[in-house]
């Protein structure tokens, strides 16, 4: 039977383009499941912000009348207004190892894109980089972490084989914390602070980081302005993100440093959720509730999510200082295993950091382009 495309319209069909990814999945010991309730907002135009910056489409695969694949497209108008090109991103792609299905729904999405006036396909992508990105090319038997993607093997398959070439990979890390990365990163974030009056703020509670959560994403539109995929957050969707993430943090793993009374850079940590979340299964049940608070509190392993540094003191030694203080608050509760999450692997400055650990790079995942004029 040939394949029917659908676009998702409807309630039901938003719930079948979350559900899809459960099946798939099923029994799967390296996925780390989303929360259903946030993926069924994260489609609706009317609580998603980010639907008034882009034009996007969501589509379903029906094959005998049961749902086998979905995909989505969006056109991010600020980013190609950024870049100068004509763009649309593939976002969101769930399907069975089947030629047909995955041929008919990139199909779709460049359909959508020529009616845009786009005249190239790249992706996978969200709405902003907050969203999750890239697929997963090697990897396949680690564990997923939160911030970051799972797909099956055969997805990169599909992917090669219809003509995609690499535009941006993302590496990903698992460091062990042991003393003399420690120590030495104390030893630099002393002196540093000493040399140029930076200070560490810290947080006691959630509504305290909230206060100034604001400026947080205010430094992330400076100091990700030169990166690939990215877009400043409006106000609006600063508070999406805002509600979305912030109330899952432990104050004790999220530092800021200040400079002058200002807030100058941050980082955000966060007690691994992977094990958690498949306990709840995209649901919040009373089970899946206390999973995800025994994790918060009561873990051997760490994401380390997110960091920023305005532009002027990106030079001046502030991410030593994020990084000791992130890492010594975890190695004090007993966290010594970090994951890097998602890292170009072009940012060499970074990746070199990890030279002081022991460390391996264990996933890699992939921003895929591909020509559809």
């Amino acid at each position: 039977m040939s394949v029917e495309i659908k676009e998702v319209i409807t309630k039901s069909d938003i719930k079948k383009f979350v559900e899809l990814q459960f099946e798939l999945y099923k029994g799967n010991k390296f996925w780390a499941p989303p929360l259903k309730k946030g993926e069924l907002k994260y489609l609706d135009p009317s609580k998603n912000p980010a639907f008034s910056y882009a034009d996007a489409k969501f589509y379903i695969a029906l094959k005998d009348g049961k749902v086998v694949g979905r995909v989505g497209a969006i056109v991010n108008h600020k980013y190609n207004e950024k870049i100068g090109k004509k763009y649309v991103r593939i976002t969101k792609p769930e399907f069975i190892n089947d030629i047909e299905v995955v041929d008919a729904l990139i199909k779709k999405v460049e359909e959508f894109g020529k009616s845009k006036g786009m005249d190239t396909i790249h992706g996978p992508l969200g709405f902003s980089n907050l969203d999750t990105q890239g697929l997963l090319i090697e990897g396949f038997e680690e564990i997923q972490s939160v911030a970051s993607v799972y797909h099956l093997p055969y997805y990169k398959d599909h992917f090669d084989r219809l003509g995609f070439a690499k535009e941006n990979d993302w590496v990903e890390f698992q460091l062990k914390l042991t003393d003399e990365p420690l120590q030495k990163a104390s030893r630099g974030s002393a002196m540093i602070q000493k040399r140029y009056g930076f200070e560490v703020q810290s947080f006691t509670s959630t509504n305290e980081m909230k206060q100034h959560a604001s400026i947080v994403f205010d430094i992330i539109n400076e100091a990700f302005e030169v990166l690939p995929y990215t877009t400043p957050f409006a106000p609006e969707l600063k508070q999406y993100y805002i509600d979305k993430y912030f109330d899952i943090l432990n104050p004790k793993y999220v530092k800021a440093v200040k400079k002058d009374n200002e807030l100058v850079g941050f980082q955000i940590a966060v007690p691994s959720m992977s094990k958690a979340m498949q306990k709840a299964n995209g649901k919040l049940s009373i089970g899946g509730i206390l999973a995800l608070m025994k994790a918060r509190k009561q873990n051997d392993t760490a994401d380390l999510f997110l960091t920023g540094v305005v532009k002027k003191h990106q030079n001046a030694g502030v991410a030593v200082i994020l990084f000791s203080e992130v890492q010594n608050a975890l190695h004090n509760d007993g966290i010594d295993i970090f994951e890097t999450t998602g890292i170009f692997e072009t940012n060499n400055e970074v990746i070199a950091n990890w030279k002081n650990y022991e460390h391996k790079l264990h996933k890699r995942r992939r921003c895929y382009v591909k020509s559809i004029s």
